[in-house]
């Protein structure tokens, strides 16, 4: 594989718009990972560790660590911070599991849950994806993800989630991000028309997070379009989780398509104004979580943390 040599760092560049990274406390041990991390991006978003069942395993017990460690490395570095998430149907602690069905109670534990938080790390976080993946991939409309919030709680549980975080933390951008809308397609219609209900109930969104994982060659033609339309509603909009896979074995050619794949991305973001930044999901396929059977080598650097090609080519769209 043919690596591409950068003479300063993505951060340098990234004066309109934010560059992040997700980080990993896996990598909290590795001297080299964590330069990468605190030279080359001005933002920063937990991979797991502010997820629920990780925070709060055990109902009002939590476990701030990890979590405070990474907020504070990256509040030494200068960069800000997105939270993820409050809620997703994926990494719920039991004790919230058994509540399937018990409306009261249920209600109870998330507001309790986000409650904590968002004031634990008030005036920490720039933005928290307040909830994540709700809507229903296989037949949008107007149907969210069945979960346990959505048959317990119904679609209220979300309006109540942005409100109970914008109480606590006012000064936070408060997002909702999902996969499968940074084209226009039925889900993207279908959020496009839930966001813009809530907005005229007062509800306290204010931004669209595109998680934006994608096999090589299917980066959106209408992806500007798409955060264009979003962007019209008043919202910002972020790419929040963006990585490109490709088909394994690699090849020079795949590099080089990947290339043009991650600036057509980000290239979609540089040219819509209220598109505030873009987070890759990880920076390195050393500590990737992202699983494809037959995909992979989907992250900007090596597995022994040497840039590829695609970083030149980001840093030159952030110039």
């Amino acid at each position: 594989m043919l690596i591409s040599k950068i003479e300063c760092h993505l951060r340098d560049h990234a004066k309109q718009k934010y560059i992040g990274t997700a980080i990993t406390s896996l990598g909290l041990n590795d001297a080299k990972y964590m330069e990468i991390v605190g030279q080359e991006f001005n933002s920063g978003t937990t991979e797991n560790e502010m997820k629920w069942s990780v925070l709060e395993s055990s109902k009002g017990v939590y476990n701030w660590t990890n979590a405070d460690i990474l907020v504070d490395y990256a509040r030494k570095h200068n960069m800000s911070f997105r939270g993820h998430t409050f809620l997703w149907h994926r990494r719920v602690p039991d004790y919230a599991m058994k509540l399937d069905g018990n409306k009261s109670e249920l209600n109870k534990v998330v507001h309790d849950h986000i409650k904590s938080v968002a004031g634990h790390f008030k005036g920490k976080i720039y933005a928290w994806d307040v909830v994540n993946e709700v809507l229903n991939e296989n037949d949008p409309g107007d149907k969210l993800r069945d979960s346990l919030f959505s048959r317990t709680l119904g679609v209220e549980f979300i309006e109540q989630a942005f409100r109970t975080a914008h109480a606590v933390d006012p000064n936070a951008k408060l997002y909702i991000n999902d996969y499968g809308i940074e084209a226009i397609n039925n889900k993207s219609d279908a959020l496009y028309a839930m966001v813009k209900g809530w907005l005229a109930a007062g509800v306290p969104v204010h931004g669209v997070g595109m998680q934006a994982h994608f096999r090589e060659g299917s980066v959106p033609a209408s992806l500007q379009e798409n955060i264009q339309r979003f962007s019209h509603l008043g919202l910002d909009v972020a790419i929040t989780e963006l990585n490109i896979r490709y088909k394994l074995p690699g090849s020079q050619e795949k590099i080089n398509k990947q290339t043009q794949d991650y600036a057509h991305a980000f290239q979609a973001c540089m040219n819509v104004e209220r598109c505030v930044g873009v987070t890759v999901w990880g920076f390195t396929d050393k500590y990737s979580n992202i699983f494809d059977k037959g995909y992979g080598e989907q992250q900007l650097w090596t597995v022994d943390c040497k840039p590829k090609p695609a970083v030149a080519a980001v840093k030159k769209l952030l110039k």
